[in-house]
């Protein structure tokens, strides 16, 4: 997932912590194996390059994660959408660091991004697109996904105090700290507020994600572009730098942190009518 994922237990001197923490690393590799756009070999890989003309089946995990991509993007009107990967291609965003599409390539992307483009046989649990050219990134959910994976490996083996994050952006945690204490997450300002402090959320049995656009961008016309894009628009939003998302599911907060980044502030209000537990920030 070009991410570093790391595990913290506290206290984890003794071969078996380690033993477990391995098992969930383990996890994660394996289901990066399943998910990873750019593995030729992985299950998304095979249907990018093949359900465009048959149906392809899939791992039954695999398949109902695809099932929950598309009830998120019908949730948050297309904020949230895996067949995004149309536009990140057009806007040099899909292993590069960005540059403007031509009208012909933005319009040719737009017309294969949407999620009533994948279609699903429930018996046969396979996926099939309705057209050439739709593909599928699970870039903006995969990562929670496995880290809720990995965690049920630590809880099953009876571990209650432990932290989990994905490149520091999806973070979990078991229990609280070593002492006792929730475990306490800086949450750092935007580049264009380095002089601002930073805040922090005290995180215990929950999941927290943050989404932002610096990181890949690049500038064009005087505006700064970056790599979350609105697939609603077909252009990278502009509505809001960061959005965070606490929940209990690292699955949710990863595919709802990029719809609040995408949709804004305005969006809140109908957030928390769907999810009344989440706690959300923006900015």
């Amino acid at each position: 997932m070009a991410t570093r994922f790391e595990i913290v237990i506290p206290g984890a001197a003794s071969s078996r912590s380690r033993a477990v923490a391995e098992e969930a690393l383990d996890e994660i590799e394996r289901i990066e194996a399943q998910l990873s756009f750019y593995l030729p070999t992985s299950e998304i890989s095979a249907l990018n390059r093949d359900a465009g003309q048959r149906p392809v089946r899939v791992n039954p995990d695999v398949f109902q994660l695809l099932r929950k991509s598309v009830r998120f993007s019908q949730e948050t009107q297309g904020a949230f959408d895996m067949t995004v990967a149309p536009l990140l291609r057009a806007w040099g965003f899909a292993g590069g660091t960005g540059h403007a599409p031509s009208a012909l390539e933005l319009a040719n992307a737009r017309s294969c991004v949407g999620s009533q483009h994948v279609q699903f046989d429930d018996e046969n649990q396979t996926v099939q697109f309705d057209r050439p050219g739709v593909q599928i990134d699970l870039g903006s959910i995969g990562k929670g996904y496995a880290i809720d994976c990995a965690a049920g490996i630590l809880r099953d083996h009876e571990i209650t105090s432990a932290l989990l994050h994905g490149g520091t952006s999806t973070i979990i945690a078991i229990g609280c700290d070593g002492d006792g204490n929730p475990w306490k997450i800086a949450l750092p300002p935007s580049p264009e507020k380095k002089d601002e402090a930073p805040g922090s959320i005290e995180l215990q049995d929950a999941s927290l994600s943050v989404s932002a656009v610096w990181g890949k961008s690049f500038d064009a016309d005087g505006k700064r572009f970056g790599h979350i894009i609105d697939p609603t628009t077909g252009e990278p939003t502009q509505t809001a730098t960061f959005a965070a998302v606490m929940h209990a599911s690292a699955t949710v907060t990863d595919a709802l942190s990029t719809a609040l980044l995408v949709r804004g502030r305005s969006y809140l209000p109908q957030l928390r009518v769907a999810y009344p537990a989440l706690r959300a920030w923006v900015g």
